[in-house]
């Protein structure tokens, strides 16, 4: 069930695949390769492979399977994980080192390829709107004015998602509906956009239809409102309005199963792994899923950013390795208590055997023919340094605890490397709505926000360890949900949004951090060479 739409990621369609967007002031396209539209939307399949376009080109932004996207600045600016320097790899130019630090420039390589990775992303979108818009249904087979109506409103959907990370990011950019038209639009405050994108949804969001396991991969209807779940939560900090009551009111429909679920309801995982194992793509936990398939030739590969060097082919019989990139920095491995089981199934850590061995996996760098074993610390050990906090220049080949959160499954595996990559899931709506309780109670937490976040946490604990690992109404305050919503969704790209939201992104210190206390920080720089481009944007202030 899960590989109904597999085709669809190789699809030609009007627009190009390998189409690039320069600025949002120009959201056509260059034409590599093309198919009349004449000869093309002759059927309902090749409607869906234009519709699904868009989101198929999303994974390059939002997964860590790209390091220009939304996910590398969430992530690496934020206070759990960092790309550091280790020896003579992982300088590239400086740049992970000023995302760990807030000392970006308004002209940073990554930055520049993210803007245009999304914006893109809304250019197929629109694109995608006009072509289906102008279509003759009687003259396509097996589409009819209800399927077109629905399409519609999945790509406005979509649409709005998009919008939802560009002014997390950029906070006031132009909105743009059509593709090149105007060919230079304006810059809008972050509130007017929030305003459309909400409009959007509500607008939309009824029309979708009931998530349930016929539709996985697409945007249905608990997506949707997922959508709108974290719109409502940001609402404060992104406009000046708190909008608490609706973030509960949709979180409740998700939790009703108003908007349906995989499983004909949405329930939470039984344990901790299931979510993200490679049998993950019907979990009913899971409400909005990029469907990834190393059979189907789209494999969702976080091995590039997440794993160590190829000898990490052996410790998990794997047929990847990577580039010692992203490691978990010292003091967010340490915000895990000892008996929680995410720490030891989350993370590799300690000595690396050859797996099912006990066989030494020896290091090739700094650790060149001696164990390897992954330390919670990032500095100069080999060279007699075992005290210092170290620092984003100081990092050595074992540096760190590693991301083991998705697993693969061994080469021997016949669903090896079939893992879907999860937007949106239950336990998420379920912390959205007990922060929202929380805040609407001026910080302390009623009963069931702790019921809520009780549920999701005790699957972390063994039934032994869990009497004391409970939160309670006096224990569960908002800056212990912060930290437990750190523990619950590290590696899941939302870091940077939260640490904004509890007044923590500009003002908190972590590992080889200093807070800048400037706010001016909590909205990245619009490109400079968007700015010369377009002559209507406006740069955010402090740039």
């Amino acid at each position: 069930m899960k590989r109904t739409h597999k085709y669809l990621y190789y699809i030609i369609s009007a627009v190009t695949l390998g189409a690039t967007f320069s600025a949002c002031t120009k959201l056509d396209e260059n034409v590599y390769n093309e198919i009349p539209i004449d000869n093309f939307f002759k059927n309902k399949r090749e409607v869906m492979q234009s519709a699904l376009r868009p989101f198929t080109h999303m994974q390059a932004w939002l997964a860590p399977t790209g390091g220009n996207g939304f996910y590398y600045h969430s992530e690496l600016s934020a206070d759990q994980v960092a790309w550091p320097q280790k020896g003579r790899h992982g300088y590239d130019g400086g740049d992970h080192i000023r995302q760990h630090h807030h000392t970006w420039t308004d002209n940073e390589s990554r930055m520049r390829g993210g803007w245009e990775l999304m914006w893109g992303g809304v250019g197929f979108v629109n694109d995608a709107l006009t072509q289906i818009e102008n279509l003759d249904v009687t003259q396509v087979e097996g589409l009819t004015e209800e399927d077109r109506s629905t399409i519609q409103a999945q790509l406005k959907v979509l649409r709005a998602y998009h919008y939802i990370k560009i002014i997390d990011l950029w906070g006031n950019v132009p909105i743009a509906t059509k593709a090149a038209t105007p060919i230079n639009p304006e810059t809008k405050s972050r509130k007017e956009v929030f305003d459309f994108v909400k409009a959007e949804l509500l607008e939309n969001v009824e029309s979708l239809p009931l998530t349930s396991a016929d539709n996985i991969g697409q945007v249905s209807k608990a997506a949707g409102y997922a959508m709108l779940s974290e719109l409502y939560l940001n609402a404060e900090k992104w406009t000046g309005t708190a909008m608490w009551d609706e973030c509960i009111a949709v979180s409740d429909k998700i939790i009703q199963a108003q908007g349906g679920g995989i499983g004909g309801a949405p329930k939470l995982a039984s344990d901790i792994n299931s979510l993200f194992s490679n049998t993950n793509g019907a979990n009913p936990e899971s409400l909005f899923q990029f469907q990834f398939s190393r059979q189907a030739g789209f494999t969702f590969d976080w091995g590039g950013f997440y794993m160590s060097y190829d000898y990490m082919r052996e410790v998990l019989d794997v047929g990847y390795g990577g580039w010692n990139a992203f490691v978990v920095i010292p003091t967010a491995f340490d915000a895990y208590a000892a008996n929680d089981l995410r720490k030891k199934d989350w993370f590799l850590f300690g000595p690396q055997y050859k797996y099912g061995t006990t066989t030494p996996i020896l290091g090739t760098e700094e650790y060149s023919g001696k164990p390897l074993s992954f330390v919670n610390s990032i500095r100069r050990e080999s060279e007699g340094d075992l005290t210092s906090e170290g620092g984003m220049t100081k990092g050595e080949e074992n540096s760190g605890a590693r991301f083991n959160k998705y697993k693969s499954g061994r080469l021997s595996d016949p669903n090896y490397q079939e893992n879907d990559y999860i937007i949106y899931r239950l336990t998420e709506i379920y912390f959205n709505k007990a922060e929202a309780l929380m805040r609407k109670n001026g910080g302390s937490a009623p009963q069931a926000a702790v019921d809520l976040i009780n549920e999701s946490r005790k699957r972390s604990f063994s039934n032994a360890n869990w009497p004391a690992a409970k939160y309670t109404t006096s224990s569960l305050t908002l800056n212990e949900l912060l930290a437990e919503r750190g523990r619950e969704f590290i590696f899941e790209g939302k870091r940077r949004t939260d640490l904004i939201r509890f007044g923590k992104y500009t003002t908190a210190t972590w590992w080889d951090h200093k807070p800048s206390n400037d706010p001016n920080k909590e909205l990245y720089a619009i490109p400079s060479d968007q700015l010369s481009i377009n002559p209507n944007l406006k740069q955010n202030p402090g740039y």
